[in-house]
């Protein structure tokens, strides 16, 4: 799947709940290829979860997911057709929900999101050396 280490993966994802699924699955492919340690692959895994997930969630679909290989590790990119942008907010304990990007804040050497022009991307970078 991955032939070229340095390559660019892009997939195109319905805003169903498989897509996580999926999106999880490019991930440990791509990771694997290209020789990234099993705690980042894992790391990365549940990031992807959390961007696809709240794609699903607040926007509509269909979302693209984008995975680079960086210098120290990776970079994951979702794009979805919702322009509201994402936001860390305090964890409510008494709440279920609301954790997803507290955890992708905690997992990421650093992560943003940007209007484009269906929507927005929202993208995170993680380092073997985290």
């Amino acid at each position: 799947m991955l032939n070229d280490p340095l390559a660019e993966v892009r997939l195109t994802l319905a805003a169903e709940g498989g897509s996580c699924a999926r999106a999880r699955q490019l991930v440990r492919e791509a990771a694997a290829s290209w020789n990234l340690t099993e705690d980042l692959a894992d790391d990365a895994q549940l990031v992807v979860t959390e961007l696809v997930s709240n794609g699903i969630d607040h926007a509509e679909g269909p979302l693209e997911l984008t995975v680079k290989r960086t210098t120290g590790g990776m970079f994951i990119e979702v794009s979805d057709r919702s322009t509201v942008l994402p936001q860390l907010r305090p964890v409510d304990p008494t709440s279920a929900r609301g954790r997803g990007m507290q955890l992708v804040n905690a997992l990421s050497e650093r992560w943003g999101a940007e209007p484009n022009s269906v929507g927005k991307a929202v993208w995170a970078e993680l380092n073997a050396g985290r």
